[in-house]
């Protein structure tokens, strides 16, 4: 039975989003669990490319983000409590970081068909399978 459940969304692919997202309210509505969502931007780095974006870029990302993300989840989740979050850096780290500091026990993620790349790099949700300390369900 779950307390707390974390559904990944990527604001990229709103259409795979939807199943996912509503997968984890239902999940947290059965077990009265409460229920957060996740949005990862990439995080612009320190290097090369930082420099010819305003200093200010990072933080302006953040923000349409967390818009962006409020206004998906009102929309697919009309009159459902979410707590939001959003956060820079790498999907699957963010996503398993957010997990343990929110004392999520169940964590919600999409997929997708794999590629060839998928099988040579890896992709999040099966990072975020291997790597977390809680059950993992995988929508595709």
């Amino acid at each position: 039975m779950s307390k707390s459940v974390l559904a990944a969304i990527d604001l990229n692919r709103e259409e795979a989003g939807g199943p996912v997202l509503r997968r984890a309210a239902e999940l947290a509505k059965m077990d009265g669990a409460s229920l957060s969502v996740i949005t990862v931007i990439p995080d612009f780095g320190q290097g090369f490319v930082a420099s010819f974006l305003p200093e200010d870029a990072m933080a302006q990302a953040m923000e349409d983000a967390a818009e962006r993300l409020r206004l998906y989840v009102d929309r697919v989740l009309p009159n459902h409590p979410a707590t939001r979050h959003v956060a820079e850096g790498t999907v699957h780290h963010e996503v398993l970081d957010c997990a343990a500091r929110i004392g999520a026990d169940l964590i919600v993620v999409g997929t997708h068909e794999p590629t060839v790349t998928d099988l040579l790099i890896g992709p999040n949700a099966a990072h975020i399978v291997r790597h977390a300390k809680v059950s993992v369900l995988v929508v595709r």
